[in-house]
């Protein structure tokens, strides 16, 4: 008969969560995490086959304390500029699980279209968001989400790697811009027509 798990599946990947949170997923051992818990190395593996299965379960824990922060933009308005703003928090308040989640190789992103799958509910409440208070066509607002979400993630970036630092004033002005800028560009039918080739590539 199997031993009786000493920690349950939650409690494990909550203390490796907060271990990634504090000092990044590298920090994240056996050792580490049995310390963490008061125990050696050995109950871990009584739930986990491997630490590979176990980081998993980690990002997955990552990506839903994301969510919590972005869900919060829904009782806000505009929705959109909301979860930015809560993006950008997140990056502030969160910077290593920001890294682990958006700053880390992944084979399984291999386009934009993986990563909007990967964001899940927090696309799928940006967009609609977009459409119902833009009066925008659904590939238009996925289109404002797309370049929006790159400008944002930008700000993230420089934020969570302590290149630079914003206050939130600065952030939402910011934000505001690129959006009131991108929507014109959208009204205007032009969206498709703005991709500009510097002439050192056109004579290649």
């Amino acid at each position: 008969m199997p031993p009786k798990p000493k920690f349950t599946r939650e409690q494990i990947v909550e203390a490796a969560l907060e271990i990634a949170a504090d000092k990044g997923i590298k920090a994240l051992t056996s050792r580490s995490l049995g310390a963490a818990m008061g125990s050696s190395a050995r109950p871990i593996f009584t739930v986990f086959k491997s630490m590979d299965e176990l980081c998993a379960e980690v990002r997955k824990a990552a990506m839903k304390r994301f969510d919590e922060y972005t869900g919060k933009a829904k009782d806000y308005d505009p929705v959109f500029k909301m979860v930015g703003l809560q993006m950008v928090l997140f990056a502030s308040e969160q910077p290593k699980l920001f890294h682990l989640l958006f700053m880390s190789e992944n084979e399984e992103a291999k386009s934009f279209d993986d990563m909007f799958e990967i964001l899940g509910d927090t696309a799928v409440l940006c967009i609609d968001a977009i459409q119902r208070d833009n009066s925008l066509d659904y590939e238009n607002a996925r289109l404002m989400f797309r370049h929006l979400w790159i400008y944002t993630y930008g700000i993230c970036v420089l934020i969570a790697s302590r290149v630079c630092s914003f206050t939130e004033d600065e952030v939402s002005a910011m934000l505001s811009r690129e959006f009131i800028g991108m929507l014109a560009v959208i009204q205007s039918g032009k969206a498709n027509s703005c991709t500009i080739v510097p002439e050192k590539i056109k004579s290649n």
